[in-house]
């Protein structure tokens, strides 16, 4: 079963169930992939939408949301914060389980062994591999910052 297929089944479910912001959650993934499949029929690299593609777009649409949480919580809004955070569960359950902090700490030092890394002029070569192999269950961002923390020492 394909993810597009998956998230369809559990929006009929949530309709079903009547959650609200459920709902709205999956208009918003099922609106984002048509957009997604519209683009890619169209232009000059044209593709069929598959599931990296599905990932990628959630991926996105997690960041949109913990910028959003960010905001809610330095501004104390409880209510809106608790939404967010609800679009954030609904959407990760879409993904591969991400690696924790430690996990990212010893991929990160594990490559730069592989690739003898000695300073932050080689972080994009050490960047390049974590991408290969961790694509879909590492956070980039996160993975910067530790790069950056171990290659400037």
């Amino acid at each position: 079963m394909s993810l597009k297929s998956k998230i369809e089944n559990d929006y009929g479910n949530s309709l079903k169930s009547k959650d609200k912001i459920e709902i709205s959650t999956y208009r918003l993934i099922l609106s984002g992939i048509k957009d997604l499949e519209i683009s890619n029929r169209s232009g000059p690299k044209k593709k069929d939408t598959d599931d990296n593609d599905v990932k990628q777009l959630i991926k996105k649409m997690i960041k949109q949301r913990n910028e959003s949480i960010d905001i809610y919580k330095k501004n104390n809004r409880a209510d809106l914060l608790a939404v967010e955070e609800k679009e954030v569960n609904i959407l990760s359950s879409y993904l591969p389980k991400q690696l924790s902090d430690d996990e990212t700490k010893d991929v990160c030092r594990k490559m730069i062994n592989e690739t003898n890394a000695q300073n932050i002029k080689d972080m994009g070569k050490v960047m390049g591999i974590l991408k290969k192999n961790y694509s879909d269950n590492l956070d980039f961002s996160k993975a910067g910052a530790i790069l950056k923390e171990m290659l400037n020492k």
